[in-house]
């Protein structure tokens, strides 16, 4: 009796909570853990550096442009030149030096030109395109594991109610058998007999709320700054149809996030080839200047010499020789790139294994809903047959407490089988891209 005013004093508070507690969806589940989760902030990073490396990539094939500013003094060496530009000047110490003084202030636009920044492109999209890939394997993968502790929680709440139940029935029990002893119609064995399955169900039920407890703390930490704070998720009382094999099939084929970075990786590969390649090309380089470069730091000099000028060149530097090592940079891209096939092929079988396996899984787990209500509902009628047997001296006090176990593996079998669609079902929306 006293573990009952317990019970209804741990119910009232339950009932307390739910009411002052935020509902939580699914998907603001999946939102806040978004939020929250650590692995997918980084995936998420990565994506969005990659991005910018793409665009980097891109500049490479636009002119480079600077304003270079510079003043050189030279000790003089003591002699003058005629390399002035209007009669002698003081030579400079060093030859390769213009003038004692130097100014130069110039605009200077450079532009290169060759395959290397073809392939670098090649290489920045394909990147981009693989983290693209990993961010979304790294979403999917943070969803599948929200859904299972959303539904989780669920369950373990659900089978808390049903050994709460439990409990009470076998409370209820023990006070029948106890009322038939006195009444000198059952043996003090019943008694004890319903003493030990309400101690067990006892048992059961603290185990089960502290199963329940944990659950709830393991999604709060993905959902809120605060693991202790309140929440209730919602109850799915409603069985969400199977989606058809066909359909599943090709979203799967055109949503694959591992397929997409296997793709990815490949081209990627692909552009190091190229990238290798190219050291067998020459690159043109160009080069325009506009400015002074002078011994005074004016637009002109003396005697009216014009300061003011531009200068452009032209280079292109043809490989010759480099001992093979292009060749042998060629062979390790090759060999990188036949690896990335074979698992880009894995990843194509692995893709429809999963799919089947998880396609199986859904279609088994819905099948078998209706079988286990029925079963649930006939478990409660042989129990309430039982006690109804048990009260009018035919049945015996074992066949009830098979009865009330039956009842308690039907429920919570049940149970069981709607999480196990719930969560086949969301192993099929990640597959492919719907959740």
């Amino acid at each position: 009796m006293i573990f009952s005013v317990g019970s209804a004093q741990c119910l009232a508070q339950d009932v307390t909570i739910a009411q002052s507690a935020p509902v939580i969806t699914l998907d603001e589940a999946i939102r806040r853990a978004q939020s929250n989760e650590p692995v997918f902030a980084a995936a998420l990073a990565d994506k969005k550096i990659a991005a910018l490396d793409r665009s980097i990539a891109r500049t490479a094939f636009l002119p480079s442009a600077v304003y270079h500013n510079q003043m050189l003094y030279t000790q003089p060496n003591g002699q003058s030149n005629q390399g002035g530009q209007a009669g002698s000047q003081p030579a400079p110490i060093f030859i390769a030096n213009n003038a004692v003084h130097e100014y130069t202030s110039q605009a200077v636009v450079n532009e290169t030109i060759g395959l290397q920044q073809v392939a670098g492109l090649k290489a920045a999209t394909a990147v981009a395109a693989r983290t693209e890939a990993e961010f979304e394997i790294s979403r999917r993968g943070l969803v599948a594991t929200v859904v299972a502790l959303y539904y989780g929680v669920a369950d373990t709440e659900s089978k808390a109610a049903l050994l709460d139940e439990g409990l009470r029935e076998a409370t209820e029990f023990t006070d029948l058998t106890r009322k038939r002893e006195a009444a000198r119609e059952a043996a003090h064995a019943d008694v004890v007999k319903a003493q030990l399955q309400q101690q067990q169900r006892q048992r059961d039920l603290a185990d089960a709320r502290l199963l329940a407890d944990k659950t709830r703390l393991e999604l709060a930490v993905l959902l809120f700054p605060d693991p202790h704070t309140q929440y209730v998720t919602e109850s799915g009382t409603v069985v969400r149809p199977l989606p058809e094999r066909r359909e599943v099939e090709v979203a799967a084929g055109n949503n694959n996030a591992e397929l997409k970075s296997a793709l990815a990786s490949l081209h990627e590969s692909d552009a190091a080839v190229l990238s290798a390649r190219a050291a067998y090309l020459p690159d043109l380089a160009l080069n325009f200047n506009y400015g002074i470069d002078a011994p005074q730091f004016a637009k002109r000099g003396p005697d009216d010499v014009r300061n003011l000028g531009y200068s452009m060149s032209a280079t292109v530097d043809i490989p010759v020789w480099d001992w093979l090592s292009t060749q042998k940079r060629i062979k390790q891209s090759n060999i990188r790139r036949d690896a990335v096939k074979v698992a880009l092929s894995n990843t194509q079988r692995r893709l429809i294994a999963t799919l089947d396996d998880a396609y199986a899984e859904a279609a088994a787990a819905h099948a078998q809903i209706d079988l286990l209500e029925e079963s649930s509902r006939t478990a409660e009628e042989s129990l309430r047959l039982t006690k109804l047997r048990y009260s009018s001296g035919e049945g015996t006090v074992l066949e009830v407490v098979d009865a009330q176990n039956a009842l308690i593996v039907a429920r919570s079998a049940e149970a069981d089988g709607t999480m196990r669609y719930e969560n086949a079902l969301a192993t099929l929306q990640t597959l492919t891209g719907t959740l």
